[in-house]
């Protein structure tokens, strides 16, 4: 089995498409309890992280809802190896993101999932 001794996930994001942040950030700050929301943008994405969701509103949300979560990671060299290793494979990154180094990646079973190192998580 591979893998690392210590855990490298720090949490995972539930991904949600919206149409609207603002109109949008109260339900998920209601259903997780969350008072602090970090808005943000990567490209032409705007994003809010609202406790365990990552809300994301894009004019051209493709490319963006094809990725079941978000991880964050404490570093992301062991999901490199690790993916490769069960024969998965990296498909954008590692490049450095606005909230730290990511990348996405796409699991053997076919899913694809956005990885982010947040060390200080």
């Amino acid at each position: 089995m591979t893998g690392a001794a210590v855990p490298n996930i720090a949490k995972v994001l539930a991904r949600v498409v919206v149409d609207d942040l603002d109109k949008a950030i109260p339900l998920y700050q209601a259903l997780s309890g969350a008072e602090e929301v970090q808005k943000f943008g990567h490209g032409t994405v705007e994003l809010a992280s609202v406790g365990p969701f990552l809300l994301l509103r894009a004019e051209g949300a493709e490319g963006y809802t094809d990725r079941t979560a978000t991880i964050l990671v404490f570093d992301v060299a062991p999901v490199v190896r690790d993916i490769e290793l069960a024969g998965g494979e990296i498909i954008e990154g590692p490049s450095p993101g606005p909230n730290g180094e990511r990348l996405v990646a796409r699991h053997p079973d076919g899913s694809v999932f956005e990885y982010i190192a947040v060390p200080n998580a």
